[in-house]
């Protein structure tokens, strides 16, 4: 399998839309409930700036999954933390798209100059979490009753990976 990663366009912003909504359809990752529109996909794209990219994999044409970094908390404080996202369609899951791209944003987040990367996920997404251990990241703890999906309580599983940076991209 081939796999090109590039930063996504604008004009990716229905394929975008589609993957992430059969993440919220499929319940596996996310609290997310309401279907996005390929129209707020793409304002949600282009309100982005350089210290939250957004990316994509390609398999010849067609693009099989995509990945961001997220901003984790609105407060300075917090600038050197980011939040990510990894979304991959459903075919083509488990096949090392989801390990491509977040080894990707773990470099970017580190030539952008973050300290540290966190996630949220579900304790039985177990493919996901063995995926962010593979990667360096360490259980943080657990959210008992974080959120309501489908009329039950469900937990979320709470990461993260200290990141090497220099001082010179600290305060970048």
């Amino acid at each position: 399998m081939t796999l090109a990663l590039r930063p996504a366009r604008g004009d990716d912003a229905e394929t975008i839309c589609r993957i992430y909504n059969q993440g919220i359809e499929d319940r596996v990752a996310t609290l997310e409930t309401e279907l996005r529109s390929p129209e707020e996909r793409r304002e949600w794209m282009a309100a982005r700036g350089p210290r939250h990219p957004v990316i994509v994999a390609e398999s010849g044409d067609a693009i099989v999954g995509w990945g961001s970094l997220n901003v984790f908390n609105p407060r300075p404080a917090y600038r050197h933390v980011a939040d990510f996202s990894v979304y991959v369609e459903r075919a083509w899951r488990g096949k090392g798209v989801g390990h491509r791209l977040l080894e990707r944003l773990i470099e970017l987040a580190r030539e952008i100059g973050y300290h540290k990367m966190v996630l949220a996920t579900f304790p039985t997404n177990t493919g996901g979490v063995r995926l962010y251990e593979r990667l360096g990241f360490s259980r943080v703890g657990v959210y008992r009753e974080q959120g309501m999906l489908d009329g039950q309580w469900v937990d979320t599983l709470i990461m993260e990976q200290l990141l090497q940076t220099t001082k010179a991209q600290r305060d970048g």
